[in-house]
């Protein structure tokens, strides 16, 4: 980490300290998780059924995908700072709103409304892309998502023990907590990282076709976006996985579940240490071989009939081990191609990721069968981790091409 840009913690004069944007971007996946275990208990309160109760899952993902395409370019305009600053106040406020909802109608409002704070995990990978080059950048991502992998394994675990204790009220309130302090964090130690006081949406308009004609931006972007198409499938698969297929109890399904984010987390780690040496295309190519072989090897074994949850969840682990060194580097890629659009960039993969895993996460579910075994949710993952490999191979028979046309100092964008 010596290579990061030197900071003084709560001073906005300096970049942001890294552990700011690590409690940034984990409040936005905290909101994600943190109330899933109450979800039963919110569907009695509110006297509805478990499937509307599911609308704040799946509508919220639906509703921050939306809302990765525009803010980057908002952000692009008018500079990280306020937009983060507005977007946590407005979390916030949202936050309460479900606490204090007195229908489930009211509650599903206000939890879309939360959705908004997906422009912390957003604008905090493109601040980092500010403030450090592109090799610098997968790896300061690295140690930032290294530290939001481990919010999927504790947000559930605080939510299900304050449920139990005090209602599922109390998830929001922890939830409402952290948000507060984390408007307070940004307001004291994020100042704007965007030079020359941002682009007009006009001339974000005309360079618009730079990004979205550069083949290299697509290639990063499909890494990405296959990449976390396989776990997000898995999300979507697994509880019926480990109750039906092989019999878990909801205890074990828990641990079952935070199998690939320990992965992650290793992944991410080697994505801090190594993505500056090796480079972010090599590091993207190795961890999608990784993740490939091993869900290769799982659903070999589920064919062969030897599928039990020790191999199925061990090898899922690989998964996310691959995850972790694929996504820092592929996210560093996609923001390096215009560096001046790196929110429009970052908004944009965004949207793939999430909007793209959502489809996969619903067509998981709706292929897993009592007769079927876990061979539905083994192919996905196996089809979709394929795709990221041929896209980060396309990146990198693209550089080469490049490289061997030697293109002039004048044209620093011809290799896209």
């Amino acid at each position: 980490m010596s290579d990061f840009p030197k900071t003084t913690f709560l001073d906005r004069q300096t970049p942001p300290h890294i552990m700011t944007l690590v409690l940034l971007v984990g409040v936005s996946a905290l909101s994600m998780s943190v109330f899933l275990p109450s979800l039963k208990d919110m569907a009695r309160y509110f006297d509805t059924s478990y499937s509307v109760m599911q609308i704040s899952v799946s509508g919220y993902l639906a509703g921050t995908a939306i809302l990765q395409i525009v803010i980057g370019p908002i952000s692009d305009r008018y500079g990280r700072r306020p937009v983060l600053l507005a977007s946590i106040a407005l979390f916030c406020l949202a936050t309460l709103g479900t606490i204090l909802a007195p229908t489930v109608g009211v509650f599903l409002f206000f939890r879309m409304l939360q959705g908004i704070i997906a422009t912390g995990m957003v604008l905090g990978r493109a601040v980092i892309r500010d403030i450090v080059p592109q090799e610098q950048a997968a790896s300061m991502i690295g140690y930032v998502t290294m530290g939001m992998a481990l919010v999927p394994m504790v947000g559930p675990m605080i939510g299900g023990a304050l449920d139990q204790l005090f209602g599922w009220q109390a998830a929001f309130t922890f939830l409402l907590l952290c948000g507060l302090g984390v408007l307070w964090l940004v307001w004291r130690d994020l100042g704007e990282t965007v030079s020359g006081g941002g682009m007009s949406f006009a001339d974000q308009i005309r360079t618009y076709p730079e990004l979205l004609a550069s083949p290299r931006f697509w290639g990063y972007a499909s890494s990405a976006a296959f990449s976390s198409g396989a776990f997000f499938a898995f999300l979507g698969g697994t509880s019926f996985v480990a109750d039906t297929v092989f019999g878990l109890s909801p205890f074990w399904s828990g641990f079952a579940f935070g199998a690939p984010a320990i992965g992650y987390a290793a992944g991410n780690y080697v994505s801090g240490a190594l993505s500056v040496r090796l480079g972010i295309d090599r590091m993207i190519l190795y961890g999608t071989l990784i993740a490939l072989g091993g869900l290769t090897v799982s659903l070999a074994l589920g064919i062969a009939g030897m599928n039990d949850p020790y191999t199925f969840f061990g090898f899922v682990t690989l998964l996310g081990l691959g995850n972790g060194m694929v996504l820092p580097n592929a996210t560093a890629g996609l923001l390096s191609v215009r560096p001046h659009l790196a929110g429009t960039a970052s908004g944009l993969g965004s949207a793939m990721m999430v909007g793209g895993g959502a489809a996969l996460a619903a067509v998981a579910g709706l292929m897993l069968t009592e007769g079927s075994g876990a061979l539905p949710l083994q192919i996905i993952m196996v089809a979709t981790t394929f795709l990221a490999l041929i896209a980060i191979l396309y990146v990198m028979r693209r550089s080469r091409i490049v490289m061997g046309e030697a293109p002039s100092p004048a044209t620093p964008n011809s290799a896209d």
